[in-house]
């Protein structure tokens, strides 16, 4: 056997066992398929849904073969359903989704999805969310004009001489205001806006993809896993489970406290370790084309910091404390935030274009479209996953899931009860990636079984956000793929990275419950 025989069977040995996990539009498209499979093999079922009606002040409900019967909106209505939950939280509106009544669940006829929705969902799923899918494309639009303009590269050269030796500082403190973005409302699904600022720094600063979504995608995800006032986690959950969103607020806190600690040191010792050997970071593979899409050092262009630049520069990072202040104060959500983007995004256009060194009206406009084109894949990830759901609710099987996985439970007490439900939130997760969604679905049903075992009912709210945040770290029917997909990152690099913290989230968790069981019961 020659030398060049032994160099080359290994080669060939180690390409023929070699796995490669599919794409984010495969792995959508194969859970599709699945979710169609599963509503000929799940039962169909529903509970009657209840909602308010301010106009006539009445509750309407639906029953499951959609008959609609209204009573008045009164809490002796509310109490003779078996809904324990206060009327004013309906009609303040703080509760302004239809919630599940209580041992109303029926079986149906089976609703089987066709052949032909494996398409029409993914269609459906994608008008569904053209909100955020605009908003995706304004900012893809705005980082493009930014980029062109060359804005970016001398205020990068700055900020990496000024860190020089102290560059995870800014990854730290980047993380601590996602976990308390997330904490204090929700912001994981806003945070794609903030890659366009936050990536080509920690680009500049010798990080990778991982980091990039470590310290933004994760850190607010940690933040609304343990939710402190979250309005559209825990607060919302703790009005349909007919207790407050304070009880309990001490424990949430110093869950927090320790889920920030974790994430930091986590996201340190990786850093380090990428650090000391490039080669170690999960998605080196990939490394050249991230750099390519997001880097926007460019050695040829002027590091001279412009009078324009700087104006530019400015009026690039002002729409996202804007757009923090909008929707933890005002309410916004994506058709506010785009038109507020969108705004910067013009006058951005016309500074840039203008002038002697200007990009010119052709510049500036293709500059915003290849930027708003290059985020189209992310938008389209967007409306797959929600395709998924629409499956999932036309089979009518989810609500089946939900009763099924009610009578587990039912019998049990004590720590084994809430280990039980802890799993049980984090499969619901997979089904329901919309924390509002799986709460008024939810918590009406689970919430009456902490009075059976003696616990407080907030528990049951901890314990459906710990299940459902650790599902949404994995799960494709989330915002994951959506962020992988814009980072250009392997779902299976990811996976490597945040197994652990998901192991964190299910163990500390579950003892942090456990030891509410054993104290409060």
């Amino acid at each position: 056997m020659t030398q060049l025989e032994d160099a080359i069977k290994p080669d060939k040995k180690k390409k023929r066992f070699k796995l490669r996990m599919p794409g984010a539009f495969m792995i959508l498209f194969l859970l599709t398929v699945v979710a169609v499979i599963a509503t000929w093999l799940i039962p169909a079922g529903a509970y009657s849904k209840l909602s308010y009606e301010p106009a006539s002040q009445e509750l309407k409900i639906v029953n499951p073969h959609h008959h609609v019967k209204k009573v008045p909106g009164t809490q002796k209505e509310l109490d003779k359903m078996g809904v324990k939950i206060k009327i004013e939280q309906f009609k303040s509106g703080a509760i302004n989704k239809p919630v599940s009544i209580p041992n109303t669940y029926e079986r149906l006829k089976q609703h089987p999805a066709g052949l032909d929705q494996i398409t029409s969902s993914m269609v459906k799923g994608t008008i569904e969310a053209v909100d955020i899918m605009v908003f995706i494309l304004v900012l893809g639009g705005l980082i493009g004009v930014v980029q062109a303009s060359g804005s970016f590269e001398s205020g990068l050269l700055a900020l990496t001489q000024k860190t020089k030796g102290h560059e995870f500082m800014l990854i730290a403190f980047v993380a601590i205001l996602m976990v308390l973005g997330g904490t204090l409302c929700g912001i994981e699904e806003e945070a794609v806006a903030f890659y366009p600022v936050l990536v080509p720094i920690f680009i500049a600063l010798g990080y990778d993809s991982i980091v990039s979504v470590g310290a933004i995608f994760l850190a607010s995800s940690i933040g609304s896993t343990f939710s402190t006032i979250n309005p559209f986690s825990v607060v919302i959950a703790s009005n349909a489970a007919g207790t407050t969103f304070t009880d309990g607020l001490y424990w949430r806190i110093g869950a927090c406290v320790v889920g920030t600690i974790f994430v930091v040191c986590y996201l340190y010792w990786y850093c380090k370790k990428i650090k000391q050997e490039p080669k170690a970071s999960y998605a080196y593979e990939d490394k050249a084309e991230f750099e390519k899409q997001w880097s926007v050092m460019d050695q040829n262009s002027s590091s001279e910091f412009t009078l324009r630049k700087k104006i530019i520069l400015t009026l690039f990072v002002i729409p996202f404390p804007i757009m923090v202040w909008g929707v933890m104060t005002q309410g916004w959500w994506f058709p506010v935030m785009a038109s507020a983007f969108l705004i910067f995004t013009i006058i951005i256009m016309f500074i840039a274009g203008m002038g002697r060194y200007g990009l010119g009206e052709k510049g500036t406009v293709d500059a915003f479209v290849n930027g708003a084109s290059s985020l189209v894949g992310v938008s389209l990830i967007i409306g797959l996953a929600r395709g998924i759901n629409l499956v999932l609710n036309k089979g009518l099987i989810s609500d089946t899931i939900l009763h099924f996985s009610s009578s587990i439970v039912q019998h049990m007490s004590g720590p084994l009860f809430i280990i039980v439900l802890l799993v049980i939130f984090f499969f619901l997760g997979f089904i329901v990636p919309s924390s509002s969604g799986l709460a008024v679905l939810s918590m009406p049903i689970f919430a009456p079984l902490a009075d059976t075992v003696g616990i407080p009912r907030f528990v049951i709210v901890t314990t459906y956000q710990f299940g459902q945040y650790a599902m949404l770290f994995l799960a494709p029917t989330g915002l994951v793929m959506a962020t992988l997909q814009m980072l250009n990152m392997r779902y299976s690099h990811w996976l490597k990275f945040v197994w652990p913290v998901v192991a964190f989230v299910l163990v500390f968790g579950g003892g942090l419950l456990i030891a509410q069981v054993l104290i409060y019961s």
